[in-house]
């Protein structure tokens, strides 16, 4: 299906990109490729039912908020000594052959109109390399949002037997009002017995829509963990998918939101087991407070080969108001009988027996609530086993129930 959202984008436009920084034919080749895809793909899936899409990305001013010759921001890193942290444009010079390698083996350019654009136009990102053997705790990345639009790319590289923890954070400028639009793209290997555990934290403006993809394959005895909180954003779509595609690969994916306002978040987490003995845990919690909603799909593969596969699902949503609105579709997809498996979801309001107990012990309402949010929150809290990052979003939490 044809999706012409952005009618003025040009063939000039996507090289003019390219040579200001330099770039090899092959990646050029990449995004002109891409940009001519565009007409043929669709939006991203969303969930729908009769009548409705859950979340509309269609009727977006995709023309006045995109402008792929003004994309600017501040970008900070920081890396383990052994480990190689570098600006995207950087990585192509230096590490050519592992770049071409890497770069789009895990996220199709062409999945959907969304990543095609994102390919065509990126200006800025980070590459990730760590060797063999390697252990990286501390790796950070900060990304400050100064333009209309920003369009931002990641690459992470586990070699046999290393490891990586990654801690990123995305928020907006503060000098310029209006709406915005954010891309990122996250591709992560883990090779043999390696280990990449992914944390994200979205604390973007509320004008700001967000589109964003994070996708790993993790291969024999390797592991790839993401923990995702979405606190910003007028409208966030995510994707956070791992294929474990060697036997004994595992995969925990993590995720927290808080919206309020007009808010609206949808997020998918999603598994493919593709091998013997693999596991897999999601789980993920939301608080929705005003008129926000939540969409969540969470998706279990299990192929025709994962004979012994363990794989879990959990996602709870709490509601403030009544004007808020949350959906959930949790999905199991089984091709063998050596399975153990299971999912669930649930919606609910704050309990009005805890709320009673609490108040008749001369707590305030406010804080009673407050205190039961904070609550909630703490099972998905203790999942998040990066300490810096569970900090964050309890501190984020923490000033939203202020507001």
């Amino acid at each position: 299906m044809s999706t012409q959202v952005h009618p003025n984008l040009t063939e000039a436009q996507v090289r003019e990109i390219s040579e200001a920084r330099d770039e090899p034919d092959w990646l050029l080749e990449t995004r002109l490729d891409a940009l001519a895809a565009l007409d043929d793909l669709d939006m991203p899936d969303v969930i729908r039912t009769p009548g409705r899409d859950w979340t509309n990305l269609r009727d977006l001013d995709y023309e006045t908020i995109v402008d792929p010759e003004n994309q600017a921001e501040e970008k900070d890193w920081v890396g383990d000594e052994d480990v190689t942290v570098l600006p995207i444009h950087e990585a192509v010079e230096d590490h050519e052959a592992l770049v071409k390698e890497h770069f789009g083996a895990v996220v199709d350019p062409q999945r959907n109109y969304l990543t095609a654009l994102s390919t065509a136009l990126f200006t800025t990102g980070t590459v990730i390399h760590v060797p063999e053997g390697v252990d990286a705790e501390d790796v950070k990345i900060r990304t400050t949002m100064n333009s209309r639009s920003l369009f931002n790319y990641t690459l992470v590289v586990a070699e046999e037997s290393s490891s990586a923890t990654i801690l990123e954070r995305q928020s907006t400028g503060d000098d310029l009002e209006g709406e915005r639009y954010y891309s990122g793209i996250v591709e992560a290997t883990a090779g043999e017995n390696a280990h990449v555990q992914y944390g994200a934290l979205q604390n973007l403006s509320e004008e700001t829509y967000n589109f964003q993809v994070k996708r790993g394959h993790a291969e024999t005895y390797g592991t790839v963990n993401w923990i995702e909180g979405n606190i910003g954003s007028r409208l966030t779509k995510t994707n956070v998918e791992t294929r474990l595609v060697g036997d004994g690969s595992e995969s925990k994916i993590v995720g927290a939101f808080f919206g309020h306002n007009d808010q609206h978040f949808d997020l998918a987490s999603k598994v493919w087991h593709e091998a013997e003995h693999t596991t897999a845990d999601l789980v993920t919690r939301g608080v929705l407070d005003d008129s926000a909603r939540s969409v969540y799909e969470g998706v279990q593969d299990v192929g025709r080969d994962a004979w012994d596969t363990n794989s879990y699902q959990r996602e709870n949503t709490l509601m403030l108001s009544d004007e808020s609105e949350a959906d959930a579709s949790p999905k199991l997809i089984i091709n063998n009988h050596d399975t153990e498996a299971s999912h669930s979801a649930t919606v609910g309001q704050v309990d009005a027996e805890d709320m009673f107990y609490m108040t008749s012990r001369s707590i305030p309402r406010q804080q009673a609530k407050n205190m039961l949010v904070e609550g909630f929150f703490v099972p998905v809290m203790e999942e998040v086993a990066v300490d810096e990052l569970r900090e964050d979003l309890e501190d984020m939490i923490a000033a939203r129930l202020r507001e």
